[in-house]
């Protein structure tokens, strides 16, 4: 019996972590609503352009290296927190209220090959550099 690509992709695990490894986590299923942003926290907070993003349900990651979970930062009081490694400073990870997926920097996957973490979208494209080509919307949604 030939599995289904749905429950490969949920069987699916990842592993990844900061730079200097205290932090490691391992994630299963497939990535939802992948994306890069172009806001300006982003951009900032990632000393880049843009930053790719990933969701995935609480439940199925778990924080395994030695540093156990990020630090949290409180990005926007009450609405977002972003999640880094205090010795190395590597962003890891986001919280944002009303999305029930947790956020991961797809950078910070050991493995950034997967189908399933192609972006589908670009969040605020009015902040974009004007030289860097933007992620075409193959989703149609609304910036989430």
């Amino acid at each position: 019996m030939n599995a289904t690509p749905d429950l490969v992709a949920a069987a699916q695990e990842r592993s990844g972590g900061c730079l200097c490894g205290r932090i490691r986590f391992a994630v299963r299923g497939a990535a939802v609503y992948p994306h890069t942003c172009s806001c300006p926290h982003c951009q900032k907070l990632g000393g880049a352009p843009l930053m790719w993003w990933a969701g995935f349900a609480p439940t199925d990651l778990t924080w395994t290296g030695e540093g156990g979970e990020p630090t949290w930062f409180e990005t926007f009081e009450g609405e977002t927190k972003r999640g880094f490694c205090p010795h190395c400073g590597s962003r890891i990870a986001a919280i944002d209220s009303g999305v029930p997926e947790l956020g991961i920097n797809v950078t910070a996957l050991d493995d950034t090959s997967g189908p399933d973490l192609i972006p589908v979208n670009q969040s605020f494209r009015g902040n974009a550099v004007h030289w860097l080509p933007q992620v075409a919307d193959t989703q149609n949604s609304a910036v989430r």
